[in-house]
This record gives C-alpha cells, structure tokens and sequence, in this order.
C-alpha cells in the first residue's frame, strides 16, 4: 500500500515537471513517514548527505570538467581535422568521422550529452552542407555520442559500480571491445546510407594532410593514454584517472601555443579559450549538481525499500517464474529498455539497480557483465522518444523534428540492439578482456 502510494506521487510530480531527483526524495520521505512516523525524519538529511559522499562519486565531475577543457582548448577541432584526413576519402565518410571522434571524446568525458553538444555543433551543419539531410546527420551524431555510455571511462558505469558495489575499473574494460564493435557497427551503417544517398566524399587521400593534422593533434593522444593507460595498467584507481584526466587536459591545452611553434604546420590552431572554459565549467557543474540530487535522493528510497525488503520479494517472484538465467537476462532486458524511454540513465540506475541485484546474485550472474548490459540498454534508451536527452541534443542543433530523425536513428539503434544482445549472450565478448587483466577477481 504505502509502496503503491509512493509510486503513484513520484509519477504526479514527474508528470508536472518537478525535477526526477526532488521526486524521489519527496516520495521517499513520504514512505519513510508513512511507515515509521515523525521519528525518524530527522537523518534525512544525514542520510542524503552519506549517500553522495562516496569517494567514487568524484570522478564524476573530475570527467566532466576534462570534457570542458577539451572543448575550450579546441582539442576537438584538431580530431575532427586528423580523422577527416584518415577517413574522409570513403564515400559518407564526414559521418565515419562524427562516429570515430565521439569514441575518442568519450575516452575523456565519459558523457554522451557533452559528447553530441560538442561534435554535433561542428560536425551536424558539415554534414549538411555536404548533402546529408538532417534527419540523417542528426541520427548519425546522436547514436554515435551514446558510445560515451560504454566506452570508459563512463559516468553511467561509475553510478552502476557504486548503486552495486561493482569494481568501477572492471566495468570500464569491459565496455571496451563492446565499444569498438559499437562503433564499427555504426561506421557500417554510416556507409550503407552513404552508398543509397549517393553522399559525397569527403577529400581525396592525401598523405601530406594526413600527417599535418596528426602533428596538430599529436598532444591530444596523450589523454586516453593517461587515462586508459592507468586504469588497464592498475596504476591510479578511475576516481584518480578523473583527477589526472583534468590535469592533463590543461596540460596539453597550455602547451598548444608551444608546440604549435615547434611543429610548424597547419594554420588553423585553436588555443584556450578562457569564455568557453568558464561556461563549460558551469554547465559541467549543473550537471554534476543534477547528478548528486539523485545519487543522495536514492539513498532514501533505497533504505526504506531494503528495510520493507523490496529487492528479495523481486527476486523470489522472478526466480518463481524462472530459473533459467538467461531468460532472467532478456526479461531485465526488456525491463531496462521499458525504463530508458522514460528515465534518464542516472536516474535509471539509481532508482532500479538496487532493486535488482539481489536477483542478479542469487542467479550467478557477474555484477561487471550485468553492468554492462545495463549501460547499453541505457545507451538505447537516450535514443528513444519521449525522454531522450541526446537525441534531443542533436535534433535541436540540427533544427530536425524528432520524429523524422528516429525514422533514420532505428537503423543505428538496429546496430546498438546488436551489440547488446552478443555482450548478453556471447560474456566472453566483453568479459574475455577483464578475466585476461584481473585474474585473481572474484567471480
């Protein structure tokens, strides 16, 4: 009953726009309230406060802050220019190359909203200039940026390993090969619509180009390196990697002007640009804001479910229908891609994931490969109408109606719901790469 009470006030409030995280901590107060009375009201507060003070959560706005250095320091200028003189010979290749820069932006910023409002503000109105429609064009940057969900570091895995007790680094090299798949899923797509639309190629081949616009983005290389580098060589902990990503990403962007002397080509060398610096630290900080609304909201409802012991009746009705896990895996499926037309990703792991580990422990199955298959369902989700923040993201720096764009992005999502279905039913895929650097995990 009183479950069933705060349901129905969660959706009220969502339904008129209070904020998802102000909603759950509302609802949750309310349960708290109606079933243990006044009493207990007063370490809410205390509660929200434990729950978003997890030394995990720092790399969150550590990640979001080296995306905003990147985009101030004109890092992603220089990609799109070096990958554009790898790939822009093949015919839709200015699409190829939205696809392969959003996977190394997502090596730093782990955002698949940041990823989309930085590349799709350069590369949506060059697509269109190029002949690609806009529906097109948007669908392509969009399903691209949603890469950031799995490619570590990511800040989905992050709330995951945290909500879960997960090893966040584990999770990280586990998204990895799905990654590239992903992306090479995409870049096959990109080229089928290239060859039916007739779009044209980019620039000829041309050697000398190719090796200028690598000399121009030689610095940036050195940031996945750091980052990746330290978490797969068990060097710095990913709360530690989001600090030394930070650092880094003002180290390259200061040596710029210096290397620039030094190396001697191109012409067109963004430098740091203290107006963008500054917006995209508070934009950052929004999110991050946002972000932690929800991180301390959960702690709530998440003790008050605990307590009434949600999760275990979850798990012993599903285990009633079925034993079988890898029917128990296509019904959370399922289940998670339901949620993700509705919820954002944080807010989706936030709310759900607690309820459902339980299950997942007494069935067997590895909490980093449930991690995965949760943030690729996500990933689908941010894709899908009516809650879907980087499909929107694209659309509106396309000028393109949402709906004409998801008639193409079912394409792409085609090749995301791939992905998802070989890391569900194929673990070695994702699980091959964690078992090789981590053999002495518990399993």
């Amino acid at each position: 009953m009183i479950i069933g009470l705060m349901f129905l006030a969660l959706v009220a409030m969502v339904m008129i726009n209070v904020p998802i995280g102000i909603a759950l901590a509302i609802s949750a107060t309310l349960g708290i309230f109606l079933a243990d009375g006044w009493n207990v009201l007063g370490t809410i507060a205390l509660d929200m406060f434990s729950g978003a003070s997890s030394f995990s959560l720092i790399a969150i706005p550590m990640f979001i802050l080296a995306g905003a250095i990147m985009n101030a320091t004109g890092i992603s200028q220089r990609l799109i220019a070096f990958v554009s003189a790898l790939l822009g010979f093949i015919r839709g290749g200015l699409a190829m190359v939205t696809v392969g820069v959003s996977m190394f932006f997502a090596e730093i910023s782990g955002s698949a909203v940041a990823d989309v409002a930085a590349i799709g503000s350069i590369l949506i109105p060059a697509m269109k200039r190029k002949g690609y429609t806009a529906p097109l064009a948007a669908a392509v940057t969009s399903s691209a940026a949603s890469l950031a969900i799995i490619i570590p570091p990511s800040i989905p895995m992050i709330l995951y390993g945290v909500m879960a007790g997960a090893s966040i680094e584990q999770l990280f090299v586990a998204g990895f090969v799905p990654g590239v798949i992903g992306g090479l899923g995409l870049m096959g797509m990109a080229y089928y619509f290239a060859r039916r639309y007739n779009l044209p190629v980019e620039e000829a081949f041309n050697l000398t180009r190719l090796w200028h616009t690598f000399l121009g983005a030689l610095p940036t290389f050195l940031l996945p390196i750091i980052i990746l580098g330290g978490i797969f060589g068990g060097w710095v902990t990913a709360t530690e990697a989001a600090g030394l990503a930070v650092l880094a990403a003002i180290f390259v962007g200061l040596i710029f002007p210096l290397y620039d002397r030094i190396v001697k080509v191109g012409d067109e060398r963004p430098r740091l640009h203290w107006g963008e610096l500054t917006k995209g630290m508070l934009e950052g900080g929004m999110q991050t804001a946002v972000v932690m609304i929800l991180v301390a909201a959960s702690v709530l409802l998440g003790n008050y479910l605990t307590l009434r012991q949600v999760p275990q009746a979850l798990a012993a009705g599903i285990l009633d229908f079925t034993s079988n896990k890898y029917l128990i895996l296509l019904l959370l499926n399922i289940f998670f891609l339901i949620i993700g037309f509705f919820l954002h990703s944080a807010a989706a792991i936030i709310l759900v994931v607690p309820i459902v580990i339980p299950l997942i422990t007494q069935v067997g199955i590895d909490p980093v490969h449930f991690g995965l298959i949760v943030t690729l369902n996500l990933a689908i989700g941010q894709q899908t109408p009516p809650v879907a923040s980087v499909l929107i993201t694209a659309c509106s720096i396309a000028k393109a109606n949402i709906w004409e764009v998801t008639k193409v992005n079912v394409y792409f999502i085609a090749v995301l719901l791939v992905v998802l279905l070989l890391c569900t039913y194929v673990p070695a895929i994702p699980m091959t790469l964690v078992d090789y650097l981590y053999p002495s995990r518990a399993r």
